[in-house]
């Protein structure tokens, strides 16, 4: 093992398996054989490697073989019970490589596997895709793992093949998938504010394509924001720095009725005002909004 982890230099080093041919799977495959690297792939439908193995991509006859040719194997399938599913029968063959968990799902899950694979005596990375797979091996795909140092050191370059934002979270195999939550938090909450918005001017008769432009200046103003808010969420002091969270929830009111007075859906916006109405009345009212961090940080009232 300890051999193993010293190098990803010498030529066996350069070689990785990828076992799942879905849509990412694939672009994780082609790009590590654009980078140099001696490639296996394994799916259970062979058809899914054809267009792989055409491009230099060794297709594994079984999925041991697989696991064999690489000290370096990813796994990028629909969830983590068929990812236990598909090692399980091959744990022993993997003691001695570093098994590297792309498929996306819950923190628990994440360090549930990673005591299993401790279990069985092999190295295991858990990590996040934030990117779609077109995006795979340029400079917009980010890539986060989590789990022991000397593992992800050992393989950083090969790993670095898929994006060039690639970092190592911390040792808590959980990382990369609360990060990975934290992002599609961010991201459903963005594309649901514009629908929303797009629903309200649309029964005005202006398309969302109008819309799309100034919402996009919005969102550039608002990006600045997370850092003043993130440093008042660590300091646990949350001073009023543009406007207090009772003026945020005066014009909440303003959407909520503007909605309802053109018949778009109000949930949205009446979620906001309930969030930041339960901060009031603990006498948040004159604090910054982040002050609504403490609404987050316990379960919502039954």
């Amino acid at each position: 093992m300890t051999e193993q982890l010293t190098s990803s230099s010498d030529t066996d080093r350069q070689a990785v398996t990828v076992l799942g041919l879905g849509l990412m799977g694939q672009a994780l495959a082609g790009a590590f054989l654009a980078a140099g690297h001696r490639t296996t792939v394994w799916n259970r439908s062979a058809a899914k490697a054809e267009e792989l193995a055409a491009q230099g991509a060794t297709l594994a006859a079984t999925l041991r073989d697989a696991v064999a040719a690489s000290p370096l194997v990813i796994v990028c399938v629909t969830d983590y019970p068929a990812v236990r599913a598909l090692l399980d029968p091959v744990s022993a063959d993997l003691v001695g490589r570093v098994v590297v968990n792309l498929t996306s799902g819950t923190s628990q899950q994440a360090r549930e596997t990673a005591e299993w694979a401790a279990q069985h005596g092999f190295s295991y990375l858990d990590g996040v895709i934030l990117a779609i797979p077109s995006a795979i091996a340029t400079d917009e795909a980010v890539l986060l793992y989590s789990g022991p140092r000397a593992a992800f050191d050992a393989h950083e370059q090969t790993l670095g093949s898929l994006g060039a934002a690639t970092s190592h979270l911390g040792a808590d195999h959980g990382l990369s998938a609360l990060y990975d939550m934290a992002m599609l938090s961010l991201m459903w909450s963005v594309l649901n504010g514009f629908l929303h918005g797009a629903a309200l001017l649309g029964t005005a008769q202006v398309d969302a394509t109008t819309l799309a432009p100034f919402l996009t200046q919005g969102l550039h103003t608002m990006s600045g924001w997370l850092t003043a808010t993130a440093a008042q969420i660590d300091a646990g002091a949350y001073p009023a720095e543009d406007s207090t969270l009772d003026v945020h929830l005066a014009a909440m009111a303003h959407l909520v009725e503007e909605s309802e007075a053109v018949g778009v859906n109000a949930e949205l916006p009446r979620l906001a005002q309930a969030l930041a109405g339960r901060a009031v009345d603990e006498g948040r009212g004159g604090d910054d909004y982040a002050a609504l961090i403490e609404q987050f940080r316990k379960p919502a009232p039954r």
